[in-house]
């Protein structure tokens, strides 16, 4: 049963990303620039952090694919990895009022504090305006953004589409492999791959 219901998400996925006219984040083309509202306040603008390489991260804190990764340790570990080597991090959460997963700033930095995560700082994207922009379609779904503005990785977290914790030991971590080859000077050998887990909770 948990497979099946892992191949209706990835279903669904594909048919969002295969319905869209056009990609509005292409590969090797410049990101798609944002001001939104941070968790902590103030906002966030993606332009304010050309040089930076920077990492979009598509969460709902209720999706049992986002808790393989949260309760395991394996994103926030990935996230103080990255940012101690001066990446920006930026959680991004796009569900809806009244969807699963939609919180509000203090909630959303209550969460981060008890599970131990360390982005740089988490986007509000109630609207779903940002995720649109970027065709996001499941939690959690990344893109990384090279420090000249270009789009450079966008898909899942790893190579095992499940949600059972002991996968991620055997899984290939496409994200971390990518800015490892940032780092190096070399475009990420593995650019886009599938994304999995849950489908992101737009509005009606």
């Amino acid at each position: 049963m948990k497979f099946n219901v892992l191949a209706a998400s990835t279903a669904i996925a594909l048919g969002l990303a295969a319905g869209s006219a056009c990609a509005a984040a292409q590969l090797d083309q410049p990101a798609p620039t944002f001001t939104a509202q941070s968790a902590a306040g103030g906002t966030i603008s993606l332009d304010a952090y050309r040089g930076k390489t920077v990492v979009l991260e598509w969460t709902n804190h209720q999706c049992p694919f986002v808790k393989k990764h949260y309760e395991s340790g394996n994103i926030p570990s990935l996230q103080k990895e990255a940012t101690a080597k001066g990446v920006v991090w930026l959680q991004v959460i796009s569900s809806a009022p009244g969807k699963q997963g939609h919180v509000d700033g203090a909630t959303a930095q209550k969460l981060n504090a008890e599970r131990g995560a360390a982005p740089t700082a988490t986007v509000l994207d109630p609207e779903g305006r940002i995720a649109r922009q970027y065709e996001a379609v499941t939690t959690p779904h990344l893109y990384i953004v090279a420090p000249d503005g270009k789009l450079v990785y966008k898909g899942g977290i790893d190579s095992i589409a499940s949600n059972k914790k002991e996968d991620i030991a055997r899984a290939d971590n496409y994200v971390k492999l990518a800015l490892n080859d940032l780092a190096a000077g070399r475009k990420p050998a593995h650019a886009s791959t599938q994304p999995y887990g849950c489908t992101i909770k737009y509005a009606d």
